[in-house]
C-alpha cells in the first residue's frame, strides 16, 4: 500500500474514532443540565450575597429544570470558594456567586490563589444592593455630621466594623473617612452578619453593611441608618439621605453580584444559564423579593460584567493607594 493511500485510510479511521467523542460532547451540551447544579457561595450563610443567592437559586431552578444547591465555602474573604470553582470541571455543574470582593481581592491579596479574569467565564451580573451607614439605635450619634464630629474629637480611636478586608463595607468606610478627612480604627469581621452584630453589641461605633443584612435590624429599631451610599435614595427607606446629598463627593458605592463558571465552559452551556436567569429575573415575585431586602435586579451580559471586574480592580487599587493599604 502506498504512503498516500495509507495516510488516507488512517485519516478516515481517526475521524471515525473522534466522531463519537464529538457527538457525545454535543449531546451533553444539548442535554444540559441533566443533574443538580452546585452554586458555590464563597461567604458565610446569612450574609448579603447569601440572602440574594438563595432568592435567585429558588427562582432559577424550575426554569433551568434542575435543583440549584447553594454551598457556602467561606474563608479568606471569599478566596477559598473562588479557588474551588476555578479548579472545578468546566461542565456547567459548578457555579460561583461572583461579587465585588472577588475582583477586589486581586488587588487586596498578593496571591489570592486564582485569577478573576483568566480562571472564570463571567456569565452575567444579576443583582445589586446599596450599602448603608449605621450606628446602634441607642447611640447619641443621630446623623453623619454627629459621627464626623465624634471621629474628629477622638482621632484614630473610633472603631468601625467591616465584613472583611476589601469588601464594600471596608472600602466604603475608608472612602467616607478620606472624604471627611478623619480617621477610625478598622475591625474586620467575617461577613456582614458579624459586622451588624458588632454594631449591635457596641463592640464598634459604626459600620457600613450591605442593605439586605442591615434592614431587618433597622426595621426592628435596633440600628439607626445615617445614609446610603447609592446614587439615589433606597425606595425601602426613602427618608434616609444618600452620602452625596450630605456633601460627600464620590461616595457612590454598590454591592453587586452575579454568576460565573470555570474558564472553558462551552458557549452553549453559558447561553443556557444566561437565558434561564433572564427568564427567572423577569418574574415580579423575584423582583419584589430582592426589593424587600433593599436590593434590585441589575442584569448585565457577560462582556459588561467582565468589564465590571476590571473596573472594580482599578477602583480597589486606587482606594488602597489613597488610604495607604498594602496587599496582604
Amino acid at each position: 500500500m502506498t504512503d498516500p493511500h495509507r495516510r488516507k485510510l488512517l485519516g478516515h479511521a481517526l475521524a471515525a474514532m473522534l466522531q463519537p467523542l464529538g457527538t457525545g460532547l454535543a449531546r451533553a451540551e444539548e442535554a444540559y443540565p441533566s443533574r443538580p447544579i452546585k452554586w458555590v457561595l464563597p461567604y458565610l450563610a446569612g450574609t448579603g450575597p447569601d440572602i440574594t443567592a438563595r432568592i435567585l437559586a429558588e427562582a432559577v431552578a424550575p426554569v433551568i429544570g434542575q435543583p440549584v444547591v447553594i454551598e457556602n465555602k467561606a474563608g479568606a474573604a471569599g478566596n477559598i470558594g473562588a479557588r474551588i470553582v476555578a479548579k472545578s470541571p468546566a461542565d456547567g455543574y459548578t457555579w460561583i456567586y461572583s461579587a465585588a470582593p472577588m475582583a477586589a481581592n486581586m488587588r487586596m491579596y498578593r496571591n489570592p490563589g486564582y485569577d478573576a479574569l483568566k480562571d472564570f467565564r463571567h456569565v452575567m451580573r444579576l443583582a445589586s444592593s446599596d450599602v448603608v451607614l449605621v450606628v446602634n439605635a441607642s447611640s447619641d450619634v443621630r446623623s453623619l455630621a454627629d459621627l464626623v464630629a465624634r471621629a474628629k474629637a477622638q482621632p484614630g480611636q473610633l472603631a468601625y466594623a467591616s465584613g472583611g478586608v476589601g469588601t464594600p463595607s471596608h472600602l466604603g468606610v475608608e472612602m467616607l473617612l478620606s472624604a471627611e478627612n478623619v480617621t477610625a480604627l478598622h475591625a474586620p469581621y467575617k461577613g456582614a452578619s458579624e459586622l451588624v452584630n458588632a454594631v449591635l453589641g457596641d463592640q464598634v461605633a459604626f459600620g457600613m453593611p450591605i442593605f439586605s443584612v442591615a434592614y431587618p435590624q433597622i426595621v426592628a429599631g435596633k440600628l439607626r441608618p445615617l445614609a446610603v451610599a447609592g446614587a439615589k435614595r433606597n425606595p425601602v427607606l426613602p427618608q434616609v439621605p444618600t452620602l452625596a446629598e450630605l456633601g460627600v463627593k464620590g461616595a457612590e458605592l454598590t454591592s453587586w453580584g452575579g454568576i460565573s463558571v470555570p474558564a472553558g465552559t462551552p458557549d452553549a452551556i453559558v447561553q443556557r444559564i444566561r437565558a434561564a436567569f433572564e427568564k427567572a429575573l423577569a418574574q415580579p415575585r423575584v423582583v419584589a423579593a430582592l426589593q424587600e431586602q433593599g436590593g434590585r435586579v441589575d442584569m448585565q451580559d457577560g462582556s459588561a460584567y467582565t468589564t465590571g471586574f476590571t473596573k472594580e480592580m482599578v477602583f480597589t487599587e486606587a482606594m488602597m493607594k489613597k488610604v495607604g493599604l498594602e496587599p496582604l
